[in-house]
C-alpha cells in the first residue's frame, strides 16, 4: 500500500452494483483518484463517504468493500442515492 487517504478525498459515483439482469439501488460503486489497486480499496473499508445533492441535502453512506481489481469500492448509503447522483462527486470523511 503506497500512499494513505485523507479526509475529504474526492471521489465520484460511477454506477449502481449490478449485474446481467439485477440492479442493486441499495449500494453504489465509487472510483477514487488516488486509489489504483483492490489492496488500496480495501484499506478505505469501513470508512464513511457524503453525497450532497443539488438542493443541499446530505446523504451519509459507508465503504463496504472493493469492487474488481482496479481500486473501486462499494458503499451503501443510509437513504438510497437517486439516479441523478451518477457522475457526481462524492467525499470521505
Amino acid at each position: 500500500m503506497s500512499k494513505s487517504v485523507t479526509t475529504g478525498q474526492r471521489g465520484v459515483v460511477v454506477s449502481y452494483r449490478r449485474g446481467k439482469h439485477l440492479q442493486h439501488p441499495n449500494q453504489v460503486i465509487l472510483i477514487f483518484d488516488s486509489i489504483k489497486t483492490r489492496a488500496e480499496a480495501a484499506a478505505l473499508i469501513s470508512r464513511k463517504v457524503k453525497w450532497t445533492s443539488p438542493g443541499e441535502k446530505e446523504f451519509l453512506g459507508k465503504v463496504l468493500g472493493a469492487h474488481g481489481n482496479s481500486g473501486a469500492v462499494r458503499a451503501k448509503f443510509r437513504t438510497n442515492l437517486p439516479g441523478q447522483a451518477i457522475g457526481t462527486p462524492v467525499f470521505l470523511l
